[in-house]
């Protein structure tokens, strides 16, 4: 073949629109991009599973990495706990009382409550709606401790999410270990499940969808970046600053659009540095409900 000025210059432009088109032209390549891009000027590993209740389609990122689960576990105590209480096997109206040395840092129902004590029911609420520590150990007690929210979660087929520990130390979670961890495709799907899929009592997944609406910890994470007019829930997680560890903060929950079927996210975002969490992971969840917004087209 000869080569002349017209044919390099054609093969020249063709070299160069190669090079500005990406590899992945779909909706879901598109979207994962965005999400890598979102990542890095997050100041960590960011991880995301977003879940479409109607079709199964997915978009993720990291999404099989572990990360401690912090606070999030919550969600799926309260359904435990509204589960069982809908078969008959827990009396959410029991009252429980515990002592001042039972009251963790961060409390603000049980210490509000030290007197009366409060109901399963109430301690329930609180530990999802508020993420009072207290209440989830509680809570956690009543039911059988973290190995039982273990089985629950292997009863609804996730065999990687965990609970070893109760608060504080579940929040403590070194390089390399998989105690109180989850990854965010095992969380997405066990969400979806509990909430959407039949995986609880209707009565128990009607409560909890309700006390995640009322969850006042996610206002700036994902739930910032949905449509005001969406119907919304989550159940937030953040590890503080435990000695060796890398932040981590996270945002689990769904997504409702007008006249559509809910998207469940599951978000978690680990620290580059050790230390307290990142303060760039509020930004990032928050452009992560962006996503959802276009992964439904909307």
């Amino acid at each position: 073949m000869k080569f002349n000025r017209r044919t390099t210059l054609a093969g020249t432009g063709a070299l160069i629109a190669g090079a500005c088109v990406p590899l992945q032209q779909d909706t879901s390549g598109r979207l994962t991009a965005k999400l890598r891009l979102i990542e890095v000027g997050s100041g960590g590993t960011l991880g995301v599973m977003l879940l479409n209740t109607a079709d199964g389609q997915t978009i993720g990122h990291n999404s099989g990495e572990r990360f401690a689960m912090c606070s999030t576990f919550k969600a799926s105590l309260a359904a435990l706990a509204l589960d069982r209480a809908a078969k008959g096997a827990l009396d959410l109206d029991k009252v429980l009382y515990w002592r001042e040395s039972d009251l963790q840092s961060y409390a603000p129902f049980a210490k509000e409550r030290l007197v009366t004590g409060a109901t399963i029911r109430e301690l329930a609420r609180a530990a999802q709606v508020l993420s009072d520590n207290t209440a989830a150990n509680l809570v956690l007690g009543a039911v059988g401790g973290p190995s039982a929210l273990t089985q629950f979660w292997r009863s609804l087929g996730d065999d990687v999410s965990r609970l070893d520990n109760v608060e504080p130390l579940l929040n403590v979670v070194l390089p390399g270990r998989v105690e109180n961890t989850t990854t965010p495709v095992a969380m997405a799907r066990t969400l979806a499940k509990i909430l959407f899929r039949g995986g609880v009592a209707p009565q128990a997944a009607q409560t909890l969808q309700q006390w995640m609406r009322e969850t006042q910890t996610g206002t700036k994470k994902v739930r910032a970046g949905l449509p005001a007019e969406w119907v919304a829930g989550d159940k937030t997680g953040f590890s503080g600053s435990p000695p060796g560890m890398q932040g981590v903060s996270a945002d689990i929950g769904f997504a409702i659009p007008v006249d559509d079927a809910p998207i469940v996210f599951a978000t978690y975002h680990r620290a580059t540095t050790v230390g307290p969490p990142s303060p760039m992971a509020d930004a990032a969840m928050a452009q992560v409900g962006g996503i959802i917004r276009q992964f439904t087209g909307v």
